[in-house]
């Protein structure tokens, strides 16, 4: 039996590595690294999927190798160490592996935890289509609690300057992302928008009257449409927006601000769930983000942008085993797996006992470099 397996491993070992250096070709095209660097991104994006955590320690033990373990490990250190590849270097790639075409819906929000007495803030757009839900650009941020504007800003700079404001259909966000100056930027942009606002938010209606959108409400009983404007400093002009609002459960109004018509903007809005069940994927329900023990920011940045293709991964293997095919879906009609889910699980049987056939949607992100002579 010993013999057996053995023999077994053997016979695995050279698909194995034979993926990875197929991967490692592919992502060479997009990715300035050295061979070492490279063969050691593809084993943690591998790896990653593989062992469903991010730590380290747990990586290097999926590496299939006479290595040393403690070896692996100490290599997996230095990469996180010494490799820099800048801010957003994944999103392009997650964009080709999912082969999207613009416009498409982003969703903005935060996700915390702690780690030990250190405090670990992520604020992310994430990109969500009818099946994928996939990390796009984030900011580690370096204190605890919400983000304020500057934070908000910047990150949508810094996409607008990839993809331009042609690529949004709509951006989606909570209560925590309001702001007349936040707001005020996206309009400017030219940014569409759907955000949800508190209800003791002041507004100035169409007749000149300022009271609070509670207030405007109060006899507000099935859905309701109306435009209003915001006002910040004295010197600014107003920022007239449309709303729309309902009552939900308990009572409770949602209230959503739009700078597009307001006759889709709450179906639009709940949208904004997939970020949610996003942050379940990259955790507990998936690969177990918060395993890592890595707090400094360029780090951890480097770290989503794996996560992040991981995530790409799966949902893009998701795409192609059921095709246009339907998810099966339970008696109280939610769907017996996600399409996250689909995908990991399809990818970690493969890697056992077909690991090329694992790659194969990677194949899809970019031609061959061609060599000008």
């Amino acid at each position: 039996m010993i013999f057996w397996g053995t023999l077994l491993r053997q016979k695995e070992r050279p698909l194995v590595q034979q993926a990875l250096a197929t991967l490692g070709r592919t992502l060479s095209l997009h990715v300035c690294l050295g061979k070492s660097r490279m063969e050691t991104l593809c084993l943690l994006i591998v790896g990653v999927v593989s062992a469903r955590t991010v730590n380290l320690s747990h990586l290097a033990s999926e590496r299939q190798t006479t290595t040393k373990i403690a070896s692996t490990y100490r290599r997996l250190q230095r990469f996180f160490q010494h490799v820099d590849l800048g801010s957003d270097w994944s999103a392009g790639l997650v964009i080709k592996l999912l082969g999207l075409s613009a416009p498409w819906h982003l969703c903005l929000d935060r996700t915390n935890w702690k780690l030990g007495c250190k405090d670990v803030n992520i604020l992310m757009l994430a990109i969500v289509t009818r099946r994928h839900r996939v990390p796009l650009m984030w900011t580690v941020l370096d204190k605890a609690g919400t983000s304020d504007t500057d934070d908000r800003i910047a990150l949508m700079q810094r996409y607008l300057a990839l993809f331009g404001a042609a690529s949004i259909r709509l951006l989606l966000a909570d209560r925590e992302f309001i702001g007349v100056r936040w707001l005020r930027f996206l309009d400017e942009n030219n940014v569409p928008f759907v955000i949800r606002v508190k209800e003791g938010l002041n507004v100035v209606t169409e007749d000149g009257r300022k009271l609070a959108l509670k207030s405007q409400l109060r006899k507000c009983r099935g859905a309701r449409q109306f435009s209003a404007s915001l006002t910040g400093s004295k010197s600014d002009v107003p920022l007239k927006l449309n709303f729309a609002a309902k009552r939900i459960k308990g009572k409770e109004l949602l209230i959503v601000a739009s700078n597009a018509p307001a006759d889709r903007a709450l179906a639009a809005y709940r949208k904004r769930w997939a970020i949610e069940c996003l942050f379940g994927d990259a955790k507990t329900r998936g690969l177990n983000l918060e395993d890592t023990r890595l707090t400094r920011p360029e780090k951890l940045d480097l770290l989503l942008s794996i996560v992040a293709l991981a995530v790409a991964w799966a949902s893009k293997t998701a795409s192609r085993l059921i095709g246009t095919g339907r998810m099966p879906r339970k008696k109280h009609g939610y769907y017996a797996k996600s399409w996250f889910r689909v995908g990991l699980d399809q990818i970690r049987r493969l890697l056992r006992t077909d690991p090329i056939t694992a790659i194969q949607p990677w194949r899809q992100i970019g031609p061959i470099r061609k060599r000008v002579v």
